[in-house]
């Protein structure tokens, strides 16, 4: 049986990928995709968005675009790449784009198709998780639609990736999708959705190599590699993990992965904002712990080299 699956990204190049990737899994049925305004210029990330459903013949697949607004914006610097994508040639082929951008908002959306759906669906949260809160906001029966949360987000056992750079006033505990709105975070954490993470202590362990970019230039042939390709060879100056795609490939394959169950609280004030600390007696979450890296990098080359 096909799963259930509703992508909320926020268009940066990891979040492409991921849903790239999700297009090729033939155990999920995709419900649409939200774009939230994060860490991207909404514009270009609903286009990139999609041109991408459009080269991959899935515009059948449905586009909303949140309207939410976080607390502490992403910088410009990581914003841009949207810009840049959405100038790809082989993004540009066709002049029209086939598949819809909604009219209704993101959050209005994922309540309606929540409630259309035959069967509990996975949400999988690329970005923040501000979307979520306020689906949950507008209407709080949709929590018994949701199967579970997959998100990549949070710090668990390791330091953050929030900057002195770009957030002087933070200790560097919380992971940029939950510093954007930690509040939002703290509202899905008071629900009883089962929770999935990908935190940063699992992709920290999976980076973004010049030799991983080299095997997908070797599958140029194949328009996904391609695209790929280039993709990370954007991000190749910074360091850059596989945060969404490591994510989403727990979708499809979760044989790869090992979980461990933790008690977790959200902070939502001060110097910490957005550090999701493992406490006694917390919310409970799963989060993914391990994961076979040679046979995950092998599975995304599969999966991207078959269009």
């Amino acid at each position: 049986m096909s799963k259930l699956v509703l992508l909320d990204h926020d268009g940066a190049i990891d979040d492409i990928l991921a849903t790239l990737l999700l297009m090729t899994m033939p155990n999920v049925e995709v419900l649409g995709i939200i774009v939230t305004p994060a860490d991207c210029y909404i514009n270009a990330a609903v286009n990139v968005t999609r041109k991408l459903l459009d080269l991959m013949e899935c515009h059948h697949i449905p586009v909303a675009e949140s309207t939410v607004r976080g607390i502490h914006p992403f910088p410009a610097l990581y914003r841009r790449d949207s810009l840049i994508m959405d100038n790809f040639p082989i993004l540009n082929q066709e002049d029209t784009l086939k598949t819809p951008l909604l009219s209704q908002t993101g959050q209005q959306f994922m309540v309606e198709t929540l409630h259309r759906a035959s069967e509990p669906v996975t949400l999988m949260v690329t970005g923040p998780l501000t979307t979520v809160a306020t689906a949950l906001d507008i209407d709080p029966t949709i929590e018994g639609k949701i199967k579970e949360i997959v998100w990549m987000g949070g710090a668990l056992n390791v330091a953050g990736n929030v900057e002195k750079e770009f957030a002087p006033e933070h200790d560097g505990s919380a992971e940029w999708n939950a510093y954007w709105d930690a509040i939002a975070v703290e509202r899905v954490w008071q629900s009883n959705v089962p929770l999935i993470l990908c935190s940063l202590d699992i992709t920290n362990t999976v980076p973004v190599t010049a030799e991983f970019i080299r095997k997908l230039a070797k599958q140029r042939q194949h328009q996904l590699s391609d695209l790929a390709g280039l993709c990370y060879a954007l991000a190749i100056p910074q360091d850059y993990y596989c945060w969404d795609v490591l994510a989403t490939s727990y979708l499809h394959r979760s044989d790869l992965f090992s979980l461990k169950e933790w008690e977790t609280e959200v902070m939502t004030t001060g110097s910490s904002q957005g550090r999701i600390k493992v406490v006694e007696k917390g919310r409970k979450i799963l989060a993914m712990e391990t994961v076979d890296r040679d046979e995950f990098h092998n599975y995304i080359l599969q999966q991207w080299s078959q269009f």
